[in-house]
């Protein structure tokens, strides 16, 4: 079998194949961190986190690096209708990006750079390509120059030519930004600084990055010139991504990523999500109604990536459903275990049943992450499962030999982790089977806790790491209530 991924520049599915031998290289845009996550990003980097659970369970090492926007236009405003300072609003939404996303159990990036931790790596891109004629500086601001770079369009399939027809109709001719321009398309890449706001020094005057440059900067600082896979939001394909090619292939002459991929958005009973709208709601709001956070992974993976997904109650009512069915067969061993004879030291046997939905898992997530197709393997297995739990409750025993039983749900178990579904129940595993004690466990969610009601993250986050390397997982509830599994 061969994982084919589809790629957003070629518009077709390609065999993958990485720069380094069981290495992958993996960069997505992270989010602007002026308010709450949103469903959007719920749906966007639960994608992503599916994605590198497959690679690595498929044998690949991944250098996931996912970046935050820490100075904008729209963080500047938000600080000032706060009465604050960009760095705690950044700070603060930083804080909440990790909160909502933990408790949709979506994994920590290797890397979280933040744009104003790599001012010194932006000005010598943008140096470069300055050097290069590529971009030019007009009365502290540098833009660059689209029309030097042949390839421009090539990931949108925008013909420049339209571009810049159509920024010049959109824009007033006494537009000052506009006339400091070669041309309409020209997008900024160093903006001079305005009064009040946050600005660095830079060899034209002060001021402070544009958007697209960030991304550029951050990709060759943490990971190279060329990576393998490049993903965010399907409104970013223009004009992000395509900026950030024209910048980064101008500057190196190597492709900056060989598979783009996008997945796509999130209406609202068929609307696009907007606070105009009055349909937007945050990954807080929807898990503190409560719901569960399995349920919202389970309505994501539902669809495929790179369609549109619509929230609608009857979508989180039948993911509901479905997570029930799932959770029952994550917990058949707690349930039943014992009655058919299984411990700690039971191991499963290879049958031709659990090869055969490997099988038939992998064929469909090596078909660019189809994950309803793998997610219809965990139901066959749940439901199997579920059927054997009614034989044992209603007529004392099961049709089918223990140990063949067992390998079923440990199937399921495998496969559901790749999805990052886990059942959380309170009860623990015997002392016997322990490393690390419950009493320890315990002391430490407590100090955890202490150190995260004192806004000492850092230190949260170490005792977190710290309890995963003993095999302990936390999952933070709504109100404070931290469970832990092993």
């Amino acid at each position: 079998m061969v994982l084919k991924i589809y790629n957003t520049q070629t518009r077709q599915k390609e065999t993958f194949t990485t720069l380094e031998p069981g290495k992958v290289k993996m960069y997505c845009c992270g989010v602007t961190v002026y308010d709450y996550c949103h469903l959007g990003h719920a749906r966007s980097y639960t994608t992503w986190d599916v994605v590198r659970r497959y690679l690595e369970w498929s044998g690949y090492e991944v250098n996931y690096v996912q970046n935050f926007t820490d100075i904008d236009d729209k963080i500047l405003n938000r600080a000032k209708e706060q009465e604050s300072t960009m760095e705690a609003v950044s700070q603060r939404f930083i804080d909440a990006y990790f909160e909502d996303l933990r408790r949709l159990n979506v994994r920590d990036a290797k890397a979280y750079p933040r744009v104003t931790d790599h001012i010194k790596e932006i000005h010598q891109l943008i140096e470069q390509l300055t050097a290069t004629g590529h971009a030019y500086a007009v009365d502290g601001d540098v833009y660059y120059n689209v029309g030097h770079f042949p390839d421009y369009g090539k990931l949108s399939r925008r013909q420049l030519e339209d571009l810049q027809m159509g920024a010049s109709g959109r824009v007033a001719v006494a537009d000052p930004e506009t006339l400091k321009k070669k041309n309409p398309a020209d997008f900024a890449l160093w903006k001079a600084a305005k009064p009040g706001e946050p600005a660095w020094d830079s060899p034209w005057g002060p001021g402070r990055p544009g958007w697209h440059i960030e991304c550029s900067a951050m990709v060759r600082q943490l990971l190279g010139e060329t990576i393998d896979i490049h993903g965010g939001g399907g409104d970013l394909v223009f004009p992000h991504h395509e900026n950030e090619i024209a910048q980064s292939e101008a500057a190196t002459g190597k492709t900056l990523a060989r598979y783009w991929m996008h997945n796509g958005m999130v209406t609202v009973g068929g609307e696009k999500m907007s606070k105009s709208l009055g349909n937007f709601t945050t990954i807080r709001e929807l898990l503190d109604r409560p719901v569960d956070p399995m349920v919202v992974r389970l309505f994501i993976l539902q669809g495929h990536y790179r369609k549109p997904l619509d929230f609608t109650d009857e979508a989180i009512a039948s993911a509901k459903n479905g997570w029930e069915t799932l959770k029952d067969g994550l917990l058949f061993a707690e349930q039943y275990g014992a009655r058919l004879g299984w411990s700690a030291d039971s191991s499963p046997s290879k049958y031709d049943t659990t090869e055969d939905a490997l099988q038939r898992f992998r064929v469909a997530m090596d078909d660019d992450f189809n994950t309803p197709g793998g997610l219809a393997v965990l139901f066959e297995l749940a439901k199997e499962l579920r059927r054997q739990g009614n034989l044992l409750a209603h007529e004392g025993k099961t049709d089918t030999p223990s140990d063949r039983i067992y390998a079923t749900w440990k199937t399921l178990v495998e496969l559901a982790g790749v999805f990052g579904l886990e059942a959380v129940t309170q009860a623990q595993p015997p002392a016997a089977t322990q490393g690390i004690s419950d009493a320890e466990i315990e002391d430490l969610v407590k100090q955890r806790q202490s150190a995260r009601k004192a806004k000492n993250y850092a230190e949260g986050d170490r005792i977190r790491d710290q309890l995963q390397a003993n095999g302990v997982t936390l999952i933070d509830r709504p109100g404070g209530e931290t469970l832990w599994r092993r």
